[in-house]
């Protein structure tokens, strides 16, 4: 019978994935532990458990949820089970179609198709910026919060084109003179608890928004002293005529205390002014993080706006035509219709799961001009993207 340990996983929104890496052992002895309460006898079940609390505690449990988390269950969870399942083998799927190798063009490739510079590269100005309905949506968020205040999280997979989008926003803040400071900490390291790395807390961001709006002030040392300091700082940039937001990369990896924490700072105010607007960035673990079934974040579920960025799939044509003529060229040189159906369909799995994402496409189609200058191939074929 299974522990309520798998239940208070679920609840927290992490994964017994993540429980075997933090513990050291195998994903195939915490589903033991959980399922069946067996537990290792080379390690010894008392420090086994004492990690697990260890481990939960940062996650975020409470107490109400610690409490008897080693017992077994009354019933069976079925429910949780079958989801459970289902994303395991939406996991596999996603692993089977993203784990392809970063590639890079060779010269012989940009030769033979006579592109003058790589296709995949990064943008270099907002210009270069292909838009779908999604980024299109998720751009003109990100500027109304800057210019009028607000909450948001931006969540998609790994090379969905997040990265691009808050480029994009710096730039247009930059080019278009607004007096908008953006504040980023650096999150280089950055983990959702000790034992994998350094955990954002929220004295870290209190010091990167003083050095942002008052780099010349020395950061007070007591917490109260900090956030008063941090306060202050906002409150006078503010009526100085200034805006803040707050812009946080690999936010997947905050733990849920620091997500907590953030309520506080964009409930600084002047009067009605919000003094800071917020926007998180992360892969999907930060939507699950985010669930509003979570109790622990449901204050930041009630204030923060949830935009996922999806995959090209019908876009993807049009992307393609976008990126290729950046290079020079047009698309129907490089690659005809049934090429591109094969790459749609090599990178999308079983029913309506997608890894149609720039980054994937940027690695298979590189993979694929590379192979095909290799072989004197003049055009992508179908037969050509499928083998790669």
């Amino acid at each position: 019978m299974a522990l309520k340990l798998k239940r208070v996983l679920h609840e927290l929104c992490v994964t017994q994935a993540d429980l075997a890496e933090a513990l050291e052992v195998s994903p195939a002895t915490v589903a033991q532990i959980c399922n069946h309460g067996k537990w290792p006898t080379s390690l010894g079940p008392e420090r086994i458990k004492q990690f697990i609390i260890g481990f939960l505690d940062d996650a975020g449990c409470t107490l109400e949820q610690k409490h008897a988390v080693f017992a077994h269950e009354k019933s069976a969870l079925a429910h949780i089970r079958g989801a459970e399942t289902h994303t395991d083998e939406q996991i596999n799927d996603e692993d089977r179609l993203m784990l392809l190798r970063k590639h890079t063009l060779t010269p012989d490739a940009k030769k033979a198709f006579q592109l003058f510079r790589d296709p995949f590269a990064e943008v270099r100005s907002a210009d270069e910026v292909y838009l779908t309905p999604d980024s299109r949506y998720v751009r003109e968020s990100l500027r109304a919060i800057a210019k009028h205040g607000g909450f948001a999280a931006i969540v998609g997979e790994s090379g969905a084109g997040k990265s691009t989008l808050r480029r994009d926003l710096i730039e247009w803040a930059h080019a278009g003179h607004e007096p908008i400071v953006i504040i980023e900490p650096y999150v280089l390291g950055m983990e959702d608890n000790d034992k994998k790395g350094k955990t954002l807390k929220a004295g870290h961001i209190a010091e990167a928004i003083l050095a942002a709006i008052a780099p010349r002030d020395t950061v007070r040392q007591s917490p109260d002293a900090r956030f008063r300091q941090v306060h202050h700082a906002l409150r006078e940039s503010h009526r100085a005529g200034n805006r803040h937001v707050l812009v946080i990369e690999e936010a997947h990896s905050i733990p849920i205390p620091t997500l907590k924490h953030l309520k506080r700072f964009f409930e600084l105010e002047d009067g009605f002014a919000k003094l800071l607007s917020i926007v998180l960035i992360g892969q999907p673990e930060l939507a699950q993080k985010l669930d509003e079934r979570n109790p622990t974040v449901r204050e930041i579920v009630q204030r923060c706006e949830l935009v996922t960025l999806r995959p090209l799939d019908a876009h993807l044509e049009g992307y393609l035509q976008h990126r290729f003529t950046l290079a020079g060229t047009e698309l129907a040189k490089v690659m005809d219709a049934p090429a591109i159906e094969a790459l749609r369909a090599k990178l999308t799995g079983r029913g309506a799961f997608s890894v149609l994402y720039p980054l994937a496409v940027h690695n298979v189609l590189t993979a694929a001009l590379n192979e095909a200058a290799s072989l004197g191939i003049p055009r992508l074929s179908a037969d050509l993207i499928q083998g790669v």
